[in-house]
Parts: C-alpha cells; structure tokens; sequence
C-alpha cells in the first residue's frame, strides 16, 4: 500500500485499517510528512529486532497492538497496547519484537531553547 503524504490539509486515517504485518522482519508506511513531523506507522513481524541506533530529531512511539521491548539509553521499556514512550534526539535505542507489533513512530524538529 503507498504511502499518505499530505501538507496543509485536513486529514483522518483509521490506524487498524493500515496495520499489515509482513511474514519477516519491518514494514513501515509513512502517513503524514511536513516540514516539522513526519508520522509513520511501523508493523514488525514476532521476532524481529532492530539493532541500536540514533535520530537527530525527536520521536515518540505510541503502540497500537502487539508486544516488545525497547531499549532505550539502557531502559527497559515492555511495549504494548496503550505506551506512549519519548525518545529525545540522540538517544540511543534498539527494539525487539516479541509477537507482531504495530505502532505509530512521530519524529519531530527539537524545539529551540529559548534560555
């Protein structure tokens, strides 16, 4: 399925009707991109790891279904229905998944301090 990209304009998605889990390893579909966001929906198959890296911006992940665990900055975070996690910019963070696991990836601009 291609991905939904839009700028400036209204928009609704219904997230379950995106989710496909692919026999092996990630899908990810980007659903919305502008200059500042980009929101993308991941769907990892059971078993699936995600070796530790880095992103310059800011992200937040918001499980939708399924279950793993995310480790970030050396946390242990259990992933499931309902978590909401921030990931500051530079973090360095790895995730496996245990059973086929869906969720929405926001990556955005970090704020400049006004200090």
């Amino acid at each position: 399925m291609a991905s939904i990209m839009t700028i400036n304009q209204a928009l609704s998605i219904q997230i379950k009707e995106q989710i496909e889990y692919p026999h092996s390893g990630v899908l990810s579909k980007i659903l919305l991109k502008d200059n500042v966001c980009q929101y993308t929906l991941f769907c990892l198959a059971a078993n699936t790891e995600i070796s530790e890296h880095t992103s310059t911006r800011n992200a937040t992940i918001y499980v939708i279904s399924g279950k793993g665990l995310l480790n970030l900055s050396g946390q242990e975070i259990v992933l499931e229905p309902g978590i909401f996690v921030f990931m500051p910019a530079n973090a360095t963070h790895a995730l496996q998944a245990e059973e086929n696991l869906a969720f929405l990836l926001i990556l955005f601009e970090k704020v400049a301090d006004n200090d």
